[in-house]
């Protein structure tokens, strides 16, 4: 029997610890009304965590369990992945801290597997230091991809503002290369069907951005447009997706363009990341669309620079936490509709 959209358990990974991801996790969590809407379970340490909660004079309980079955609704409770000490250095990128991020990471993502959360809300990490032998990946979305079913999409959501992406962290040299007709209608579909789901509108308006200045001013700067970007979304517009463009990039969002639409999609990183931050900034949440569990995180790195000095803005946390637990209860609702349920935890 499907649970029902009450008391939702939400995994959290750590983060890197010399970051400012373990305070704006206690800050959010300080506020015990956070309790009424989730049972959290934070994958790290009990006795580590006490230390930064005293560092920061926060004073929430904190509830430790050995095993994931020892779970308590209404408690804060601590996963101790490891027994050991942690010496912490607030803003020092380390090595070795990187290794307990993705430990922490790991382990949160194989109980979202397991469906043993619900849904799971990571804290920053330094892409940097969580490079191994074991683990090769730019960052969590690309983990995720691996590790779930489906095709994950970088989806940046504050209120109705919502700027996905046709590629994400690779460099801006190879941004032409990678985009395909193939790649063009996979992710156009994956944002339609997450903004049906997941945000429960029926019909989405999308929109999507050119590649090149002026969206190429008729090949003299650019032909990915007229050879690529029209047609694809010519062929998918006929096909009954209401998607629209390519519009030029420079002043869709400052023109308040971006309002007529559910989704916006850019097709590189800083095209859709840098309009996003500047009207969002510390209230905006990172969704990894498409896949078949629900993952959001702050829109903000580490911010090694304020580490530890009782400065960090847990805004964009809590609000990740809240976009988790809204898209968990929505896409109940859609498998009450749909003749494909999705998979939640039972009861």
């Amino acid at each position: 029997m499907m649970k029902k959209a009450e008391n939702i358990i939400v995994g959290i990974s750590i983060g890197d610890l010399n970051g400012i991801g373990s305070e704006i996790i206690l800050k959010t969590f300080e506020d015990s009304r956070m309790l009424e809407l989730c049972t959290p379970v934070i994958f790290a340490n009990v006795k580590l965590l006490s230390f930064v909660k005293k560092n920061f004079n926060l004073t929430l309980p904190l509830h430790g369990i050995d095993k994931l079955d020892q779970i308590l609704p209404g408690k804060i409770n601590v996963l101790n992945l490891w027994k050991e000490g942690v010496d912490l250095n607030f803003g020092v990128n380390d090595v070795k801290i990187g290794e307990y991020a993705v430990k922490s990471f790991v382990a949160a993502t194989t109980a979202l597997k397991e469906g043993i959360v619900d849904v799971l809300v990571t804290a920053p990490i330094s892409k940097f230091n969580i490079q191994s032998e074991d683990f090769k990946f730019p960052g969590h979305t690309d983990y995720l991809d691996q590790e779930l079913e489906g095709d994950a999409l970088m989806l940046m959501v504050n209120d109705n503002l919502r700027v996905g992406l046709l590629t994400d962290h690779i460099p801006l040299s190879e941004v032409a290369s990678h985009l395909t007709e193939e790649l063009i209608i996979k992710k156009i579909e994956t944002v339609r069907r997450s903004l049906i789901q997941d945000f429960s509108i029926n019909k989405p308006k999308i929109a999507v951005l050119g590649l090149n200045p002026h969206c190429g001013d008729g090949g003299v700067i650019g032909t990915e447009e007229d050879v690529l970007l029209t047609p694809t979304i010519k062929k998918i517009f006929e096909k009954g997706t209401l998607v629209f463009g390519p519009f030029p990039a420079d002043g869709f969002f400052g023109s308040g363009q971006y309002e007529k639409y559910d989704a916006v999609i850019a097709t590189y990183h800083d095209q859709g990341l840098v309009p996003f931050k500047t009207l969002s900034f510390g209230g905006g949440v990172n969704f990894t669309a498409g896949l078949n569990r629900i993952r959001t995180s702050p829109d903000h790195g580490t911010a090694f620079d304020i580490a530890g000095k009782d400065l960090a803005d847990f805004n964009s946390f809590k609000e990740a936490i809240y976009l988790a637990i809204d898209i968990y209860r929505s896409r109940i609702r859609y498998e009450e509709i749909s003749e494909k349920p999705l998979r939640v935890r039972e009861k």
